[in-house]
């Protein structure tokens, strides 16, 4: 059988997810490439990519997808990845720049302003750059590592995790891993998926391998070691635990309700094979 082709993001937080695809043998048997997350979505849509990280909006419109269980990227308080930069104080924000890498940050701050901060706004998608952005808009949506580097004493910053968690009290879910059902022939009989991407994740959470992955991303992100150290271990939550997937479930009826996205679809998750005695 051909390997699996993964389609996984290129960000800082899912470094973690990635341990043994990287450092272990299981990597021999998956074909990986590196991308943003929404382009993620779009390899699972065309067929280039058997298993992808995707945002959790990309869910909602693209068929035959199963969840793999159990691994998500999610928060239950401030994440610090996922941002509104403003110029001005909330209430006085008319113009939004949208980083449009993540359909689901998008639609989480959609959902934000038209249940609890008021419609109205007006959004345009732009390149990730704030400086390009803030000239010509009050305020940006930053994800990812673009977000974790912004210099927050130069402008008034909303946490999206912060804010949903804040005036929900649910956990939410960034993305997580899914497959497209007509890959499962290529998935060895004697291979548990769920078992693999849950194990590669518990790997790259130990406390040295954390490290190592602070020491290889400081220099990158002009961040400190105990920066990435705690954002990893505390603001990310890597667990598609039941609070995550109620959170979700609530997450896409808001936004199905305020047009944000096209439907709020039914969790079909893969069958996880029994342990072996």
């Amino acid at each position: 059988m051909k390997p699996l082709r993964v389609s996984a993001i290129s960000y800082l937080n899912t470094a973690p997810l990635m341990w043994d695809f990287e450092h272990g043998s299981v990597g021999a048997a998956f074909e990986v490439s590196y991308t943003i997350p929404s382009q993620c979505a779009a390899s699972l849509r065309n067929g280039s990519a058997d298993i992808g990280i995707i945002p959790a909006a990309a869910y909602t419109s693209i068929p035959d997808l199963l969840i793999l269980p159990g691994v998500a990227i999610a928060s239950r308080r401030s994440v610090r990845s996922i941002l509104l930069v403003s110029k001005v104080p909330l209430e006085e924000i008319q113009t939004v720049a949208l980083d449009n890498s993540s359909l689901t940050s998008v639609a989480l701050l959609k959902v934000l302003f038209a249940k609890w901060w008021g419609s109205g706004r007006i959004f345009t998608p732009m390149d990730p750059e704030i400086d390009q952005m803030l000239p010509q808009n009050d305020a940006g949506l930053l994800i990812g590592d673009p977000a974790l580097m912004v210099d927050r004493s130069r402008y008034v910053c909303y946490d999206l995790a912060e804010e949903w968690v804040r005036l929900t009290g649910k956990s939410f879910v960034f993305a997580f891993w899914a497959i497209r059902k007509d890959a499962l022939k290529e998935v060895p009989p004697d291979v548990d998926l769920a078992a693999v991407f849950q194990q590669a994740r518990d790997h790259g959470l130990l406390p040295y391998n954390i490290a190592q992955i602070a020491r290889d991303w400081s220099p990158r992100l002009g961040l400190t070691r105990a920066e990435i150290k705690t954002y990893l271990t505390e603001n990310i939550h890597y667990y598609l635990d039941p609070s995550c997937i109620e959170g979700m479930n609530l997450f896409f009826r808001y936004a199905f309700e305020c047009g944000a996205l096209p439907s709020a679809p039914q969790l079909y998750f893969l069958e996880t094979k029994p342990a072996q005695p």
